[in-house]
């Protein structure tokens, strides 16, 4: 499926619209630091795009060595624009608890969240006319969040309390999409967990699912030259791991089994195929405590 995995990665880029280039300074502000009883946060102002700052918060063990693995967290849609990067302190209705920062940081790992467009203190303009207004401009709203993701990794590697060889990534629902586009376009993320998202797109197209999801999914061009498997095959030999809820309406179960078919070989052919786990479970759009069981599991033996 997947030869030139540079070439793919540049022609998947390509169809993300007019993007700032990749080579822009970024710079960090540390707004505020505080000692929590299970971790450190930080409350950053990302300069990533040259276009609107970008709040983050960052947080890492208390005790630690002086480079910890980091996790970029993806956070979630869920229609609640006001939460964003608050969904890795204080988790959402469809997630287990205890929210993800005190999750991995018990793990020894730091994380990386950033309010994405139109999210948490980003919150302004509605997705529909955000996504109008950058359509004008010849951007592309998933195109932009993309960007700030992976220039969200630039900033994860610049600090010097960090492992670069050791980064990872995972999110739920628009999260777990994030994880596995910017873990198909960056080969510096390590290991790839997504939620309850991986969503073939032609089983969607089948079953009149188009309006499960927003309209920020959408990429002009894109089924013209790839499948959700497509995408996910540039991420292999990488460790991957994919939960998905059985009764998902936003994830047609043919098409997480179609999926997982051409992973299986795409991974099998790259002598790797201990490194692709997926695992469907008799639930909906949500993380069951299994769910965060194998999450956790995986992250402890890849990462």
């Amino acid at each position: 499926m997947v030869q030139d995995k540079t070439g793919r990665r540049e022609q998947l880029y390509g169809l993300l619209g007019d993007l700032p280039p990749l080579q822009q300074k970024i710079s960090a502000a540390v707004e505020s630091i505080t000692q929590k009883d299970e971790y450190i946060l930080e409350k950053l102002i990302l300069n990533l795009n040259g276009t609107e700052p970008v709040p983050a918060y960052f947080v890492k063990p208390l005790h630690c060595a002086d480079k910890t693995p980091c996790i970029l967290y993806n956070h979630s849609h869920g229609g609640n624009y006001l939460l964003g990067k608050e969904e890795l302190l204080a988790g959402n209705e469809y997630l287990q608890t205890p929210p993800y920062a005190q999750v991995l940081t018990s793990l020894g790992y730091s994380v990386l969240c950033i309010d994405a467009w139109c999210f948490g203190e980003r919150h302004g303009l509605s997705e529909l006319e955000l996504f109008k207004e950058m359509l004008w401009k010849g951007q592309v709203l998933w195109g932009m969040m993309v960007y700030d993701s992976l220039r969200a990794l630039d900033y994860i590697c610049s600090r010097t309390d960090v492992d670069p060889k050791r980064i990872g990534t995972l999110g739920m629902s628009m999260g777990s999409t994030m994880a596995w586009w910017a873990a198909a376009l960056d080969s510096r993320i390590g290991v790839c967990v997504d939620i309850c998202c991986l969503t073939d797109f032609s089983a969607l197209i089948e079953e009149n699912g188009l309006n499960r999801h927003g309209i920020y999914y959408y990429v002009p061009s894109l089924l013209k030259f790839f499948t959700a498997a497509d995408i996910n095959a540039l991420i292999s030999p990488r460790p991957h791991l994919s939960v998905t809820g059985k009764r998902d309406l936003l994830t047609p179960q043919k098409g997480v089994e179609r999926i997982t078919r051409e992973l299986r070989e795409v991974y099998r052919n790259e002598e790797a195929a201990d490194k692709w786990v997926q695992k469907q479970y008799d639930t909906g759009h949500c993380e069951l405590a299994e769910m965060r069981t194998e999450v956790v599991s995986f992250l402890r033996k890849w990462l």
